[in-house]
């Protein structure tokens, strides 16, 4: 296979940021040392946030990432809001948990997976859910509000609200009364 139309890459940033380029931004936000923000201006932020240690919160040039309010997100964390990304209140994320919200669509086998078209699903995290350290949720899913999601696990369809999942893919284990 002779890959001779391979694009070229062109640099998304730097990651630096100044509060006044986000779409939108409350009170009390703590960006730990090292969080790095692309596409400022298509993310919007709550009050009483916290962003761990060398997080990412990769905006993009279209969709947003909105965060509500009184939201924790843990160290190491890597949101990619191409396809749209929305965090309700009161919501935990645990370190090293991934967001994504675009995969390559296998449209033609002969060229490269990378070159194929990318779509894009938005991810919802609803109010007072808790996504436990590792976990990696994948485009188009919702977890339910107060759900919990177990540490590594995979999130690869919906969860409903008030359910305790966990595993590759996350499992349904309970329903929380």
């Amino acid at each position: 296979m002779i890959f001779s139309n391979i694009k070229r890459f062109s640099s998304h940033g730097r990651g630096s940021f100044d509060l006044k380029d986000f779409k939108k931004i409350g009170d009390n936000i703590v960006f730990e040392l090292n969080v790095l923000v692309f596409h400022p201006e298509n993310i919007s932020l709550g009050s009483n946030i916290y962003i761990g240690h060398n997080s990412i919160l990769k905006g993009y040039c279209e969709n947003e990432m909105i965060i509500n309010n009184d939201t924790w997100i843990g160290q190491g964390c890597f949101f990619h809001s191409a396809g749209g990304i929305t965090i309700g209140q009161a919501v935990g994320i645990g370190p090293y948990v991934k967001i994504l919200t675009s995969f390559h669509k296998e449209t033609n086998i002969n060229i490269p997976v990378m070159h194929n078209r990318l779509d894009f699903e938005p991810v919802t995290i609803k109010d007072g859910a808790d996504i436990g350290v590792g976990t990696i949720v994948l485009p188009g899913t919702t977890i339910g509000e107060g759900a919990i999601i177990g540490a590594g696990s995979i999130i690869t369809k919906n969860i409903p609200d008030y359910a305790v999942a966990f595993g590759t893919p996350a499992v349904v284990s309970r329903i929380r009364k």
